[in-house]
Parts: structure tokens; sequence; C-alpha cells
């Protein structure tokens, strides 16, 4: 979260991270994507995925609309999403990953949302 509010361009513009990062590694081999750690309570959540991107949206525009636990108002950047994806604008750019699904053809992805609890060491 620190960065969220960075003087940046990109941040200003979009009020926030909306953005698609690359993942390295194999294509279509399962491979951490993404790990975010709450320092306070140890807990860990890893992303693991065969897509070739990741979507990080900061929650930029939660205006307190949705409630949570205890009724409590989501605000803008309470929440946050890890969505696993090929890259935006991929039917118009040869050099990505296709996105074509052709008759016939399957299609298949893997995502684990994997939760633990980091050690105190």
């Amino acid at each position: 979260g620190e960065r969220t509010g960075a003087d940046d361009q990109q941040l200003k513009l979009g009020k926030g991270y909306d953005h698609n990062f690359v993942l390295n590694g194999l294509a279509r081999t399962l491979r951490l994507a993404a790990r975010v750690i709450e320092p306070g309570s140890g807990r860990v959540m890893e992303v693991l995925t065969t897509e070739p991107g990741v979507q990080f949206y900061s929650g930029n525009f939660l205006d307190g609309t949705f409630r949570g636990k205890g009724g409590k108002a989501y605000q803008r950047r309470y929440g946050f999403c890890l969505e696993t994806q090929h890259f935006p604008d991929s039917p118009n750019k040869p050099a990505f990953p296709s996105v074509v699904l052709k008759p016939g053809a399957r299609y298949q992805t893997t995502t684990v949302y994997r939760f633990l609890i980091a050690s105190k060491e």
C-alpha cells in the first residue's frame, strides 16, 4: 500500500493501480504470480497461475456503497484484486500470447489462491 498514493502520472490517471503485470517463467506452467503479506498477523496470500499475466487493481473506485463485516463501509483502496489473465489488447497485438480459441479447440487454465501464515523467524 505505501506506493498507491505515489506521485506518478499513471497512478493519478487511474486513481491508483489497474495495471497488468507480465509474469516470468515458462508459459502454461503453474508459477507464482503474487505474494501478499499482512505483517501484523503474518497472514500470507499467494497467487499461482498458468496465465501469462496478472492484473492488479487497488480498489480505486470503492465509495462506501458496499459493506463488509460489522457493516464497515468499503472506501477507496480498502481492498484489491489480483486477476490472472492474458494481456489487455492481446487480440490486436501479434507479439502477445494469443487469446484466439478456434472451433473445437480446448482452453484450460489454472489459478490457485493459497493462504498461509508466515513464520516468525
